[in-house]
C-alpha cells in the first residue's frame, strides 16, 4: 500500500483495545458476527482456528493476541473482518467494526518512531481523518508467520 500524492484511500476502520486501526477497503470481502470457530491443533495461539463460511473454510486470527494484547471475552460488537490477499482468505477477529473512510494520501505519515502499541513492522502509517487517529495495518506484515 504506497501513497499516491491526491488519490484517497477507501479503508475499514475498527476497534481494537483503545485504538482505532484501518485495513484497506479493496482487500476485505465481508465483515461478519462472532460466529462458533472450530480449533486446529498445533496452530500458533493467535490462530483461532477455522469456520466454515458459506462453504469456504476460512482461518481466523485473533489480532488482539496477534499484537501480544490481553484478551477478552467477545461481545455483541467483536467481528471477524474476511480479508483477502494473494489469493488467500482469512478472518481477523476485532473488537468492533467503525466505519468505512475515505482518506487522503495527504493526511497519511510513516508511522512514528516509538510505537507502543503494536510493533513497528506490522504498520503502515497513521493517518487523520477529522479529530481521529487511525493506524494504517500493513495486512502482509501481520499475515505472515
Amino acid at each position: 500500500m504506497t501513497a499516491i500524492q491526491g488519490v484517497e484511500w477507501k479503508v475499514i476502520a475498527f476497534q481494537l483495545k483503545d485504538e482505532e486501526y484501518a485495513i484497506p477497503v479493496q482487500y476485505v470481502r465481508s465483515i461478519e458476527k462472532i460466529q462458533h470457530i472450530t480449533r486446529v491443533p498445533r496452530t500458533a495461539h493467535y490462530v483461532k482456528g477455522v469456520i466454515n463460511l458459506r462453504g469456504v473454510v476460512t482461518p481466523i486470527i485473533d489480532l488482539r493476541e496477534r499484537f501480544g494484547f490481553p484478551s477478552v471475552p467477545y461481545s455483541e460488537q467483536t467481528r471477524i473482518i474476511i480479508v483477502s490477499i494473494k489469493d488467500f482468505e482469512v478472518g481477523l477477529i476485532v473488537d468492533a467494526a467503525n466505519d468505512v473512510l475515505d482518506i487522503p494520501s495527504s493526511s497519511m505519515e510513516p508511522p512514528p518512531e516509538a510505537i507502543g502499541t503494536v510493533a513497528a513492522d506490522y504498520i503502515h502509517g497513521v493517518a487523520r481523518s477529522g479529530k481521529r487517529l487511525l493506524i494504517l495495518l500493513n495486512l502482509e506484515k501481520v499475515l505472515e508467520k
